[in-house]
């Protein structure tokens, strides 16, 4: 069998955010005391070899991003596997924040509006796909994110939100959704008051259900909304929603909470909940709810009564990955949905217009307190900003923090390094160029897509043979690609398949065959559950 599969192993990276490749820059030997057992390796051999970046430039899946009031061109957003971003042109050029950190999946960023240096960072990602990665607590920077410690929390795991208040940069309330595959106790929302010396878990249920989403009311942070999430993630099973799960509500900055339920609010189980309060009006609260009567209900006195104004299955699908709601800071009847795409009502929900947003799968939205037209998305295909309201957005092509679900090589020389990136096509990029640099003229897609697999022919690197979603195997050869094998899955209320591959192509007999197999399974098992 002639596999593509490498048969050595190099220090494992949790996640990619781009490709980076090892080169050596010193062959010194030294002598070894002893002789290498057979199969194993000597990590000396390794030592003269440093990572460098090679791209592509083009963004990846993203959570959460901020900008600063009071100073236009200045953002921060964060990757799910790249860590934390900065531009202080408008989006013109993002650096990275977090290289130098042990972790690299960042959930939640809130910037303290009291004093814009002080940035805390809540670590792992809290939409929980089956690629998910972990987070090790908060980090807090307090030089504008040139440096950065942890602040504790440590095994919460994912982190769906972090708030700071208005009034006290030490004061923070984060949302921990804990363990994604397991129960654990570090899970719930958390407040310090002493810049994340010390944390309280202010609200929690149990083992199995943590924290979401918590937001303050703009007019007086005293009042905070909060919400619980019961799910559990395996390899072969997604549940989302239980008796965990529900609204909250405090009156003394987060110490205190009062279970929401009734008044409107749908019964029976619930899953995701996303939550939004209007800053020209305090009554006017949203929540983006998942459940067997969910979608999109609106408070006008403050969360006591609720109504169901929208459900919209453009806004329920795939809840327990959307569910994000977001309140226009200058108009009570002006707010945003995500989804697969980046909706606004301007009628108090009711109805919702798409906007030209980049890309699809939209997660974070920043608004401009002090102007609404100055909007910041994060989607699967990176951070975009907007100064027009949403007419227009920043460019996504500079910014190195794709996921890859799979890397091969071929034996061309000067070699190509091969990948299918998450939420778009896979990629096949020069390991090097005569010019000095590598750009979007020296990679190109190499005919499959996201979470599939890309293997070039061992014997002939012009052949490559890759697969997608559908699935479908495609082979490309000599730049030209046709499509020999395609498939539909169709699913049932209670069995998906999920199309992703789990294995890898491989080449059977030669360059002329190719095998592929395949096998994912997700059970519902509540009204909330994923479909």
């Amino acid at each position: 069998m002639i596999t593509s599969t490498l048969r050595f192993r190099l220090p494992a990276l949790a996640t990619f955010a781009g490709f980076v490749v090892a080169f050596s820059i010193s062959f010194a030997a030294s002598p070894s005391p002893s002789p290498t057992p057979l199969g194993a390796i000597d990590e000396k051999l390794f030592k003269g070899m440093q990572w460098r970046q090679i791209g592509p430039f083009r963004g990846g899946r993203a959570l959460t991003i901020e900008g600063v009031p009071g100073e236009p061109d200045t953002y921060y957003f964060g990757a799910v596997a790249g860590g934390v971003w900065k531009t202080i042109d408008g989006g013109a050029n993002w650096k990275p924040l977090f290289d130098k950190e042990p972790i690299s999946s960042i959930g939640a960023i809130a910037i303290a509006p009291s004093d814009h240096n002080v940035i805390y960072a809540g670590t792992g990602e809290a939409a929980i796909r089956g690629n998910t990665t972990y987070g090790t607590g908060v980090f807090k920077s307090i030089d504008g994110g040139k440096t950065w410690m942890n602040v504790g929390l440590k095994d919460t795991r994912q982190i769906g939100a972090l708030i700071v208040d208005p009034r006290n940069a030490d004061v923070v309330l984060v949302a921990a959704l804990g363990h994604a595959f397991g129960p654990n106790q570090e899970r719930g929302i958390f407040r310090t008051t002493d810049g994340g010396k010390t944390w309280t878990k202010v609200l929690s249920k149990d083992e199995n259900t943590g924290g979401i989403d918590v937001v303050f009311d703009p007019h007086n942070p005293n009042i905070v909304f909060a919400s619980l999430w019961q799910a559990r993630r395996q390899p072969w099973f997604f549940s989302s929603g239980g008796p965990g799960s529900g609204l909250y509500r405090s009156e003394d900055n987060g110490v205190t909470w009062k279970h929401l339920e009734g008044n409107g609010l749908p019964d029976g189980i619930l899953g995701k909940i996303g939550i939004a309060v209007s800053g020209e009006d305090s009554n006017r609260v949203y929540a983006i709810i998942e459940a067997k009567e969910g979608g999109l209900y609106r408070s006008d006195d403050a969360g006591q009564h609720w109504t169901r104004v929208n459900d919209d299955g453009r806004f329920r699908q795939r809840a327990w990955y959307f569910s994000e709601v977001y309140a226009d800071p200058k108009s009570a009847d002006t707010v945003y949905l995500l989804n697969t795409g980046l909706f606004r009502s301007v009628d108090g929900g009711k109805t919702f217009n798409l906007l030209p947003a980049r890309h699809g799968d939209h997660h974070g939205l920043w608004i401009d307190p002090q102007n609404s037209d100055r909007i910041a998305n994060v989607s699967d295909g990176g951070a975009g900003i907007s100064t027009d309201g949403g007419k227009t957005w920043t460019t996504q092509n500079n910014q190195p923090t794709a996921q890859f679900y799979h890397v091969a090589v071929d034996n061309a020389f000067p070699y190509h390094i091969y990948g299918a990136q998450q939420d778009n096509s896979n990629v096949g990029i020069a390991s090097r160029t005569d010019w000095g640099a590598i750009g979007p003229a020296d990679w190109f897609v190499a005919g499959g897509g996201e979470c599939g697999f890309v293997v070039p022919d061992p014997r002939d690197w012009r052949i490559i043979y890759s697969n997608m979603v559908l699935p479908t195997l495609s082979i490309v050869s000599n730049g030209l690609r046709r499509s020999c094998f395609r498939r539909t899955i169709r699913t049932c209320s209670t069995l998906e398949l999920n199309a992703c591959s789990s294995r890898p192509i491989t080449a059977i007999h030669g360059p002329k065959s190719a095998g592929i197999s395949r096998a994912m399974i997700n059970r519902s098992n509540s009204q909330a559950a994923v479909r």
